[in-house]
């Protein structure tokens, strides 16, 4: 059984290498470098660690090395499931490494992300995932001063210093409402929230397709600028249909959004996808269980978290950086919230 010190008694990494026979060095391997080290003596190694009660000291880490650790992982909203998934992505690549993450939420402001910025590259950061208001000319010119590593994800069109994890969210909306037209559908109308890039870039690719199809009404866009919400899409449906009732389906940016849409057809008692079509983007988990199954626009979230971390990880390690500006890609994925498209039904 282990035993507790006093502040004054703290467990050192040297009284660990003691009791397990071996060098400082190799515990700290086993800390910083568990690849290195066999799988036997690192189990007992880490065995021996929970029993001492030993916690490594990140200060004096930071101060011997040229960074702390940490991973700050800047986000515009920690309640936008979306970046759930984008978030499982970094922590599994960080997982198995001696690397930690630091959430920030900027709120979708540009004054706080830069605020944030600075403050990591105060604290002797490791690296920068920045998935906030991409495109600033402020924060790129903070990120070209950055000593550490930095990733942003940002949209295909966005120049970057630094790696970027990128989709084209102008070209999947349009695409999006490409296969909503040749569904059948006319007055096609469209819901957001959050005016940041991303959602300009999803309003552009919607607009840019109505208008090559004849179709575009801007009496058919209804945004609200805030995290989107199954609430909102209610809300949001309701607004459209007062200004517009001849609408016929509805390009959500969001599949939190379409959520609160197809809700809203439900309690209008309004047909899906017969008298009412109904798109999402992202393809979150829960996309796949409604009733009808929401068509939406797949986007690869957990993918982006994974290869944004890789970067950092390759980066802080001194290995070859991937191409300036990765693409991703996007995916529609058809469900029954659309009808087939004419000539197939």
């Amino acid at each position: 059984m282990g035993v507790k010190r006093g502040r004054s008694e703290r467990t050192t990494l040297v009284d660990v290498a003691s009791r397990a026979g071996v060098s400082a060095i190799t515990v700290s391997r086993v800390l910083r470098e568990p690849e290195k080290v066999s799988s036997s003596l690192r189990q007992r190694i880490l065995e021996l660690i929970d029993d001492m009660g030993y916690v490594p000291d990140q200060a004096a880490r930071a101060l011997a090395s040229r960074h702390n650790s940490t991973f700050g992982v800047l986000v515009p909203s920690l309640t936008n499931r979306a970046f759930i998934s984008f978030m499982q992505g970094i922590e599994e690549r960080v997982r198995d490494t001696h690397f930690r993450i630091q959430y920030a939420n900027t709120h979708n402001s540009r004054d706080e992300e830069q605020r944030q910025v600075k403050l990591l590259m105060s604290q002797n950061t490791a690296g920068i995932i920045l998935a906030g208001l991409e495109g600033v000319e402020a924060v790129n010119e903070l990120v070209r001063r950055a000593s550490c590593p930095v990733v942003q994800v940002v949209d295909v069109g966005l120049q970057t210093p630094g790696v970027g994890i990128a989709v084209d969210h102008s070209d999947a909306a349009a695409a999006a409402v490409r296969h909503m037209i040749a569904c059948g559908y006319k007055r096609i109308g469209l819901v957001g929230g959050s005016l940041d890039e991303r959602g300009r870039r999803r309003t552009d690719g919607y607009s840019r397709s109505m208008v090559q199809a004849g179709l575009y009404d801007p009496n058919l866009i209804h945004h609200e600028n805030a995290t989107p919400t199954t609430q909102m899409g209610c809300r949001l449906l309701r607004r459209l249909m007062r200004i517009c009732p001849d609408v016929d389906a509805v390009f959500c940016e969001n599949d939190d959004l379409a959520l609160g849409v197809l809700f809203e057809c439900q309690r209008l008692d309004k047909k899906v996808p017969d008298e009412f079509g109904i798109c999402g983007y992202n393809d979150l988990d829960f996309a796949s269980v409604t009733e009808p199954p929401l068509t939406t626009v797949r986007i690869p979230l957990f993918e982006m978290g994974f290869r944004a971390a890789d970067a950092l990880v390759r980066g802080v390690d001194g290995r070859p950086s991937e191409p300036n500006t990765i693409n991703l890609g996007y995916e529609l994925i058809e469900r029954r919230t659309l009808r087939r498209p004419i000539g197939q039904q």
